[in-house]
C-alpha cells in the first residue's frame, strides 16, 4: 500500500487543467449559439467563437 502523502510529485501538466480547476465544456455554454452574454461584477461581456473556432471575450 503506497502512503498519499509520500508518493513522487509528477510535474504539472500545463497542456491539461488540474483536477481542482472548473471545467466546462464550450458546447455546454454556447449550445448552437455563436455567442453568449456573461454577467461578471455588474458588468455584460459577449463571449464569442470565431469563424476560426477561436474564443474572444469583450466588453
Amino acid at each position: 500500500m503506497e502512503d498519499s502523502q509520500h508518493a513522487p510529485r509528477r510535474p504539472p501538466d500545463l497542456k491539461h487543467p488540474s483536477l481542482n480547476d472548473r471545467v466546462i465544456a464550450s458546447h455546454a455554454l454556447f449550445g448552437e449559439r455563436k455567442e453568449v452574454a456573461i454577467e461578471h461584477d455588474g458588468a455584460v461581456y459577449r463571449l464569442k467563437i470565431t469563424k476560426q473556432g477561436k474564443l474572444i471575450l469583450n466588453k
